[in-house]
């Protein structure tokens, strides 16, 4: 998924080209873009909505970009974010990146005054991994089924992100532990401001996510800075739970800098970004290793003026209760990293780590999957600590406040690799996008049919609710927003409905559980 770039590489020199008479141009407030037509939409790609974070700008909140004269080649994508290919079925292929990373996407129907929604698209990778140019996010069937402007974005990862430095190194490196959060918004400002030069209108603006893009999704739900910018939001897999506290984030700082030397800033400033991959890289082996746990280092630290307290906090006491949430998880989240190798001690290390009650949760876990191998229990547990619960007490607290959320659950089963992949994370994004046809997908899917069909039901929810705030459809039916006591899920899966409060005793468990 990630590892794949649809039409990688960066501008040339000047970023200026002669304009071919049919290439579609727009104009946003910096000057004139050159795009170019593809699919039956137009593409404007590669479009820098901030300053190169470079040379002084490393480590620093984004600037604004300086205008140009002429039109601006925006024909091709932009390099990635700088980053080290992963171990996993989604990350591990080499991509082009650069320091230089802080560009959007754009497909439009048509640069003209329709005043179309628009979509914003915020890519995963544990902050860590991706980009927005990756064929799974491809905007076209939106702009064509739905008459929808997406975007999607690139924005800084790992510790040139979300490493606090500044609790080390001075107030110049203060907003460190949230610059790439800061990224975010200021693509979604440079949305708003421009969005009306492609065709989309910025009062009908959707934000979406999938994990750490979610997390991302319910940081701009937390943020002040960010009320305005945007009226909808839909969160897959990932709620407001992955953010590091400052005590904790000084901590993960000390450590990268120790692993380069503890340097000076000027040092640190001048350092080749290869050797700042390898030693974040470190840092997150060297904290697996020592504490067993999965969650990466390099998150966005709360603590700063953009977002002052934990968001699940700032939720709760109300922000974002304006913004409409379509959110939920996939039924075997975890099946992504694998199941085939959990053995019966390693599902007991699994339920020591969660609860104080290891043989009580692991006879409610198995009252539903009696019989199926330790790595499969192993799954549904952990996808549960880290996905699902942390959404439902999202749409718990977001309730409290008010606001409206959905909730649903993607369940169908891949066919691809020898049936033990499920419905494992990330899977429920081409049905999303209804980009299922698209090359390296079906890797996914594993032999038989192709599940267009349902491809199209969520693609059309998905679409519902970006237009009107409502993801109801003809083929779904009535689709009621979530609350506490009926807790309504909309179960995604060949046959599509309803399901009132689902796993409830296993959801129970987690009452008084940290996730």
């Amino acid at each position: 998924m990630d590892g794949e770039c649809e039409n990688g590489g960066g501008l040339g020199p000047a970023g200026i080209a002669d304009r071919p008479e049919d290439a579609p141009v727009a104009r946003c407030a910096l000057g004139a873009l050159r795009g170019r037509h593809r699919r039956g939409v137009q593409l404007f790609a590669g479009i820098p909505y901030a300053a190169p974070p470079v040379g002084e700008r490393r480590f620093r909140a984004p600037e604004p970009h300086e205008s140009w004269e002429g039109e601006r080649d925006a024909s091709r994508f932009g390099p990635a974010a700088p980053q080290l290919p992963g171990e996993g079925l989604t990350s591990s292929v080499p991509i082009p990146w650069d320091e230089d990373c802080l560009t959007l996407n754009i497909v439009t129907p048509a640069c003209d005054d329709a005043l179309r929604p628009v979509y914003i698209w915020i890519h995963g990778g544990a902050y860590k991994h991706g980009q927005g140019s990756t064929p799974w996010y491809d905007g076209t069937s939106f702009a064509t089924r739905g008459d929808i402007v997406v975007v999607t974005i690139n924005y800084r990862l790992g510790a040139l992100g979300f490493c606090d430095l500044g609790s080390h190194l001075g107030g110049d490196f203060a907003t460190c532990g949230i610059n790439g959060t800061l990224d975010q918004a200021a693509a979604l400002a440079w949305v708003h401001e421009n969005v009306s030069a492609f065709g989309g209108d910025p009062d009908r603006i959707t934000i979406g996510g999938e994990s750490a893009g979610a997390f991302s999704v319910c940081n701009m739900l937390a943020m002040p800075a960010t009320d305005g910018l945007f009226h909808r939001a839909i969160a897959e897999s990932g709620a407001a739970h992955h953010t590091f506290d400052p005590e904790e984030g000084a901590t993960i700082a000390a450590e990268f800098l120790h692993q380069l030397g503890d340097p000076s800033a000027g040092e640190l400033m001048a350092m080749d970004v290869a050797v700042l991959l390898e030693a974040q890289e470190q840092v997150a082996t060297d904290r697996s290793n020592l504490t067993g746990r999965s969650q990466e280092p390099f998150y966005p630290v709360w603590g700063h003026e953009a977002l002052p307290r934990d968001p699940r906090e700032l939720i709760a006491d109300g922000s974002g209760g304006n913004v409409a949430l379509l959110t939920g998880t996939n039924e075997d989240e975890m099946a992504l990293w694998g199941v085939t190798s959990m053995s019966a001690s390693g599902l007991d290390s699994v339920l020591a780590k969660v609860t104080d009650d290891p043989a009580g949760m692991e006879a409610t876990y198995r009252r539903r999957l009696d019989g199926v191998d330790p790595g499969w229990l192993a799954c549904a547990i952990g996808t549960d600590q880290v996905f699902r619960i942390p959404a439902v007490r999202l749409a718990d607290a977001r309730h409290g406040t008010g606001a409206d959320t959905w909730m649903y659950r993607f369940s169908w089963d891949s066919r691809a690799f020898d049936g033990q992949f499920g419905a494992a994370h990330a899977l429920e994004i081409p049905f999303a996008f209804n980009t299922i046809q698209r090359p390296g997908v079906d890797v996914f899917l594993g032999p038989g049919d192709t599940p267009t069909a349902l491809a199209e039901t969520i693609h059309d929810a998905w679409i519902a609710f970006i237009r009107d705030g409502d993801p109801s459809t003809a083929a779904l039916g009535e689709w009621p927003t979530y609350d506490p006591l009926r807790r309504a899920v909309m179960d995604l899966d060949d046959e599509c409905g309803l399901m009132d409060d689902p796993e409830a005793d296993e959801r129970r468990l987690w009452s008084d559980l940290v996730t």
